[in-house]
């Protein structure tokens, strides 16, 4: 689509969409949010970063292929079920360490839950770009 309009709203509403994905992911654990939402809203901004500038534009914002991400959340999602292991707690029991008090979420608190909500954030934002960088190549080819 080549619209100046929108590309000049999705280069202000990208950035914005994207750091309130992290701002959910990190006050998740505490709050509603976490990872499953903050990981839709940021494949929702790679995706309008795509639709106003083209998927390969979307797909160099990303960095890394779709299923990286994908592969990293479930490595980490495992190793959040393992650290409590390591403690002689069964898998998946929540471990906390330390937290710092932040500006706009409250105390971020460090642990194996905040570790599966990253992971989980991963996931959802590799499955949801992979899914709309698979459906543009098809809609392309047919």
């Amino acid at each position: 689509m080549d619209s100046l309009l929108l590309r000049t709203a999705a280069r202000i509403i990208v950035p914005v969409q994207l750091l309130w994905s992290v701002y959910l992911l990190v006050r998740g654990h505490n709050e509603p949010g976490g990872g499953f939402i903050g990981g839709l809203l940021a494949a929702g901004a790679i995706i309008l970063h795509g639709i106003a500038n083209g998927m390969p534009a979307a797909r160099q914002l990303l960095r890394v292929r779709p299923q990286t991400l994908i592969g990293l959340g479930i490595a980490a999602a495992g190793l959040s079920g393992v650290i409590p292991m390591l403690a002689g707690l069964p898998y998946l029991t929540g471990v906390w360490g330390f937290g710092f008090p932040t500006l706009v979420a409250g105390t971020l608190k460090f642990g194996s839950p905040l570790l599966f909500d990253v992971a989980v954030y991963l996931v959802v934002t590799g499955v949801g770009t992979l899914l709309i960088f698979a459906a543009a190549e098809d809609g392309e080819e047919g």
